[in-house]
């Protein structure tokens, strides 16, 4: 029984710790300084959360077939695929097992609807651009007629930067440019995917305070991230100013990222003041616990590959 709890332990452990380390990572200021190795933590607090509970229910399935979580997976394996069904499983096993596969199925369920919602959007605006916005072969970008500033991609397989009249009147060539290298380093990111797992996330347990929170900060590091670029290439100033411009309309069209996305304000106060206290411990230890989070699920679930059973 030992080894089992064992098992079932180490794959809730993330689940568990993913609940605590949601709120407290949202606040941090270091996130902000270290935008990508902020990102890299979530990314691994949400797969090693969604491993972990799918493991652990699989853990409690497999219990009465061996005296270990490796053979018993692979009792378990071998008699699904003999047709001996769950024979030997109580009524509690049957139900982690129903648990571990309704819980991959509806989290690919809604991965699958909300890629599949994110690319009709994308495809929607492609189209309402290329009817009413010029190409304009000296920026690489679509302008739309309007006089308001507006500047945001679009991503997906045929990528569109989309910029308005009112934005090539407002912003100075080197703002321009700051600009431009901002949606491009969302477009090569494909921050649109680095973000999709959230959305999906957040669809499947709106209930869930960890996923809300992962929600709405990973936005903002994406655009931390395309600042990071921008700025390096053309001065955070010329990049702050241009946010500043772009600020009265902060809301983004579904399937666009747009330049005054998340955080308007506390980027371009980042940008302004520099990104201060970078730490050199600072990204290491994030992705060490990243690693040590995913760690225990994944060693649990490649266990019985491992092993070489027949």
């Amino acid at each position: 029984m030992m080894p089992w709890l064992i098992a079932a332990g180490v794959c809730l452990l993330p689940l568990l710790l993913g609940g605590r380390i949601a709120p407290v990572l949202a606040r941090a200021g270091w996130t902000r300084q270290h935008p990508r190795a902020a990102l890299a933590l979530w990314q691994a607090a949400g797969l090693a959360s969604g491993l972990g509970a799918v493991g652990a229910g699989l853990a409690v399935a497999a219990a009465p077939l061996a005296a270990a979580f490796p053979h018993g997976m692979h009792a378990l394996g071998r008699q699904l695929l003999a047709g001996r069904g769950v024979a030997g499983l109580g009524p509690t096993h049957i139900a982690a097992l129903l648990c571990s596969v309704g819980l991959v199925c509806w989290l690919l369920a809604n991965t699958v609807g909300t890629l599949l919602k994110t690319a009709a959007d994308q495809r929607r605006q492609r189209l309402l651009v290329d009817l009413v916005a010029d190409h304009s072969s000296e920026h690489d970008a679509y302008v739309l007629p309007s006089r308001e500033p507006v500047a945001y991609c679009v991503p997906g397989s045929e990528p569109r930067i989309v910029l308005s009249r009112g934005t090539l009147d407002v912003l100075d060539h080197g703002q321009l440019q700051a600009v431009l290298a901002h949606e491009r380093a969302h477009l090569h990111g494909r921050h649109d995917l680095l973000l999709l797992p959230f959305i999906a996330l957040a669809h499947a347990f709106p209930w869930l305070p960890a996923a809300r929170h992962a929600r709405d900060a990973v936005p903002v590091l994406l655009e931390l991230l395309a600042d990071d670029q921008a700025r390096r290439a053309h001065g955070s100033l010329e990049l702050a100013q241009a946010i500043v411009h772009m600020s009265a309309r902060p809301e983004s069209a579904p399937g666009t990222m747009a330049l005054a996305g998340p955080a308007a304000a506390e980027r371009v106060e980042r940008l302004l003041t520099g990104v201060r206290s970078r730490s050199r411990w600072v990204s290491p230890a994030a992705y060490l616990v990243g690693g040590l989070l995913l760690s225990g699920p994944i060693a649990i679930l490649l266990a019985p590959v491992w092993c070489g059973i027949p």
